[in-house]
């Protein structure tokens, strides 16, 4: 890994942390928050591609599981991994490195702007909602012992906001790509 590859995880894993610094907003029917994170590896993934973009998220986590309060609502430490939420921090690593991969093979520089667009929301929505949701869904229902159709249908609420999330993620990308070209050099 480059000096240039380690400087940029760790510059997405503050993007990251510095997205957990919203409040998070509860639902109550729930056990899952809103949080502006799944924004920040979404956007590490489109930007840094696979490798690099988990590398951040997997930064992140260490910062969590050394007890640093770097998530959403000011929670950090080992608790975060046993908590029914887990699964989504969890579903981070394969989001951040399935949305970067789909951005690698979606996204070419000889693109227009709207396929481009384009590419990264598909990326987003993929590794940023279905995978996530996927890991996050069955550890719920399993934890928390709701069942999977309860923790499906709950999950439901948050897919606005996500929808909206890989959205700001595909602008990010487009606009990353067009002034600092990072997608051709993502290996």
């Amino acid at each position: 890994m480059s000096t240039r590859d380690l400087v940029l995880s760790a510059l997405f894993a503050a993007i990251i942390v510095a997205l957990g610094m919203l409040p998070p907003i509860t639902l109550g029917f729930i056990p899952v928050p809103i949080t502006a994170q799944s924004l920040g590896v979404m956007m590490a993934g489109v930007v840094l591609g696979a490798r690099r973009g988990t590398i951040a998220v997997l930064i992140v986590l260490v910062l969590v599981a050394i007890g640093l309060p770097v998530l959403s609502g000011g929670r950090g430490g080992l608790a975060a991994f046993a908590a029914p939420t887990t699964g989504f921090l969890i579903g981070w690593v394969l989001a951040a490195f399935t949305t970067g991969y789909l951005s690698e093979r979606l996204v070419q520089a000889e693109q227009g702007a709207t396929r481009q667009t384009v590419g990264f929301f598909l990326a987003a929505m993929i590794g940023g909602i279905v995978v996530l949701y996927a890991c996050g869904i069955i550890y719920l229902a399993l934890v928390a012992k709701i069942g999977f159709s309860a923790a499906f249908f709950g999950s439901m609420a948050f897919i606005p906001g996500d929808v909206l999330k890989a959205f700001v993620a595909a602008l990010v990308g487009r606009a990353v790509l067009a002034g600092y070209p990072l997608l051709p050099v993502r290996s």
